[in-house]
């Protein structure tokens, strides 16, 4: 994100491949070429491309439809809006399946990033994954219809519903957990003298979630005492709860936190 805002690495192919080599490592499928085009046939659905459900262009087309897509990433004429622009992009890239695995990964994650170059998104907070997930039969369907009769309107229906509810589920977790930060920091404020030290513990705890003594008394600048005492002033008032069940080494997490996160993804 810092690299596409300073302007110094635009969103190309170049970033596209950096993007897979980041996002494959250590994931499943992260043998097959990390952050590399392939230069082999591959297809998606059946055991070949003779039964596939869908043949992605060979090798020797692919870098020509490639490049196709980075002039439409870097057209500058704004005529197509951006949240239409990055449905559009993401349509042609999973078409082009310009990688042996984690195709789905990259094109789910370009439409972020385009939102976050077009000045839509400050950051690429609109997770497409468990919509396409929930409906994936007619993520596949809408995405057939437009390699097989052109059916773009329809693809842009389906994905504009998918944007618009992710927005929405988007919408309410940030308006349920700055109410949840509110009510907290309201509470520990009512410990008195003791609220200082407890805030800045606590801002540790909002960011990071699951913490430690150690780590809490480095990030927020106090002694390793003054943090023990301020994880354990947050856990009697409910808000921090150690998670390890020892007497070292100890674990505090903002469940209430995990679980806003938590609504609507399973």
């Amino acid at each position: 994100i810092k690299r596409l805002r300073s302007g110094k690495l635009p969103l190309s192919l170049r970033l596209i491949r950096e993007i897979h080599g980041v996002l494959m490592k250590g994931a499943r499928g992260g043998n097959q070429a990390p952050g590399e085009f392939r230069r082999t046939q591959n297809w998606v659905g059946g055991t070949r491309p003779g039964n596939a459900r869908f043949v992605p262009p060979p090798p020797h087309e692919m870098s020509a439809a490639l490049d196709n897509l980075e002039r439409f990433l870097h057209d500058e004429y704004g005529l197509t809006a951006p949240v239409i622009k990055a449905g559009l992009a993401h349509a042609q890239f999973e078409t082009i399946h310009p990688f042996l695995d984690g195709n789905g990964r990259v094109g789910r994650l370009l439409v972020s990033l385009m939102l976050v170059v077009e000045g839509v998104l400050s950051q690429p907070f609109l997770y497409l994954s468990l919509y396409l997930k929930e409906h994936r039969a007619d993520y596949y369907d809408a995405l057939q219809r437009v390699r097989t009769h052109g059916a773009w309107e329809e693809w842009l229906r389906f994905y504009l519903i998918g944007v618009e509810a992710v927005a929405n589920q988007a919408a309410d977790t940030a308006t349920a957990l700055v109410a949840l930060f509110a009510r907290d920091r309201a509470r520990i404020q009512a410990l008195g003298r003791a609220a200082g030290g407890a805030l800045r513990v606590y801002d540790v705890l909002r960011r990071r979630v699951v913490v430690s003594i150690a780590g809490v008394a480095q990030e927020a600048r106090v002694t390793w005492p003054t943090a023990k005492a301020a994880l354990e002033r947050l856990g009697d008032q409910g808000i921090a709860t150690e998670s390890t069940g020892r007497r070292r080494d100890r674990l505090y997490t903002y469940k209430k936190q995990l679980a806003i996160l938590d609504r609507g993804t399973r």
